[in-house]
Parts: structure tokens; sequence; C-alpha cells
């Protein structure tokens, strides 16, 4: 009895480890990714055309949008069609095992790392645009930074909400074709 306890708490401890070292990378990794989007958007924000600027946050919402369909899917896939996979030699079916097996890592780099970043990163590049909007329209930035904001939260929130009811229905689907790329 005291065996199985004493494991018990060796593979806690293990696990503190190994979480402990996971959120260190992860930190790491979401500090460099948003340093790199970060400055690659206000190398690019201030100096071109509003509707270049409008493009580039539909693109980090959409990025975000599919990191977390990507996310959801990992974490609802079944890992059982994979290992029928694997025993024929089905490309892409091994690495989708490993991801599934990996889950808990795997969607908190998407949903967590990925996706929180494009939010962070396209919410300031939308503030970026209110004060391009406020200095053509030559009017207080309040107005436009309520209207850029707001729409940005509700693309990414309606998207994301559509992506995780079709990512939920296609997981499976959704894993494999991400394992073949």
């Amino acid at each position: 009895m005291k065996i199985k306890y004493l494991k018990k708490m060796e593979t806690k401890t293990k696990s503190k480890k190994a979480d402990k070292k996971w959120i260190i990378i992860v930190s790491t990794s979401a500090l460099l990714i948003s340093a790199l989007l970060s400055l690659l958007s206000e190398l690019i924000l201030p100096n071109t055309f509003i509707v270049i600027n409008i493009v580039l946050v539909i693109l980090f919402i959409a990025l975000g949008i599919v990191f977390d369909i990507i996310g959801v899917a990992i974490t609802t896939a079944e890992e059982k069609m994979f290992h029928a996979m694997a025993t024929k030699k089905i490309k892409g079916a091994k690495r989708a095992i490993k991801l599934i097996k990996n889950k808990e890592k795997a969607s908190s780099f998407c949903n967590d790392v990925i996706g929180d970043i494009c939010g962070v990163v396209s919410g300031s590049c939308g503030i970026t645009i209110a004060v391009k909007m406020a200095s053509l329209l030559e009017i207080n930035v309040l107005i436009p930074t309520i209207i850029v904001t707001s729409l940005i939260s509700a693309l990414t929130i309606g998207g994301k909400a559509i992506g995780k009811a079709f990512a939920v229905n296609n997981s499976n689907e959704i894993v494999f074709t991400i394992t073949k790329i």
C-alpha cells in the first residue's frame, strides 16, 4: 500500500517538473512570437495605406481563429481512428497520435499562445487604424477607437464560436489534415 502511494507521489513530482519546463517553453515561445508579430505590425502599419492595415488586422484575426480551430480539434479528436490508420501506414497518422496524446500542450500552444497573441496584436493594430481614421476624418480618436475595437472583438469572438463548432464536428479530419501539412 505504501509503495503505491509513493509511486503516485513520485509521478506527481515528475509531472510538476515537466509542467515547469512546459511553462517556461510556452512562455518563451509566446514572448518571441508576440515580439516578432508586434515588430512586423509596427514596421508595416504606420507606413501603409489604411486598407492594407485593415487587411493585416483581418489576417491576424483569421490566424487566431484557425489556430483556435486546430486546438479544439486536437482536444476532441479520437485517437483510436489514427491507430487504425497507423497500422495501415497512412502518412500523418503517427503524428496525429502524438498530437492527441499531447493534447493539453498542443491545444494550449494553438489556443493560448497563437490565438491570444493574434488577439492582442490585432487589437494593437486596430488602434493604429483608429488613429489613422481619426486623422483622415479630422475627428476625435474616441469614436474610431470604439468602432474598430468593437469590430475586432465581434469578428474574433464570432469567428471562434463558428470555428469551435466546426472543429468539434470535424476534429478527426482537421487533425489529419494538419498532420499531413
